[in-house]
């Protein structure tokens, strides 16, 4: 159980996931270091064929990647990927790939 400005919650209190690293890799995959000390592979492919993310297609612009305030983004923050959706998605890697 914790505390929040008053009011109790169950369970355990989780620090909030954030990218602390983040490479773009081949087949439109990156390579992500969390605050957690993970690493693991997320598969950005089935995202480009939505509407959002369709400049990604363009792998200039994919290999852009880079973290603001903790997040995944391209394009000045016009793009972004949630934390924990490359965390809950992502595939867990071991040691650090190359493109």
């Amino acid at each position: 159980m914790y505390i929040i400005d008053g009011v109790a919650y169950a369970g355990e209190l989780k620090p909030a996931i954030k990218v602390s690293g983040v490479r773009p890799l081949s087949e439109y995959r990156l390579w992500v270091r969390f605050n957690t000390g993970e690493a693991k592979i997320y598969d950005c492919k089935p995202l480009l064929e939505k509407a959002g993310f369709a400049p990604l297609k363009d792998v200039a612009v994919f290999n852009s990647v880079y973290i603001d305030y903790g997040i995944a983004v391209w394009l000045n923050g016009d793009i972004d990927i949630s934390p924990n959706e490359l965390y809950e998605n992502g595939i867990l890697a071991e040691y650090p790939e190359t493109a």
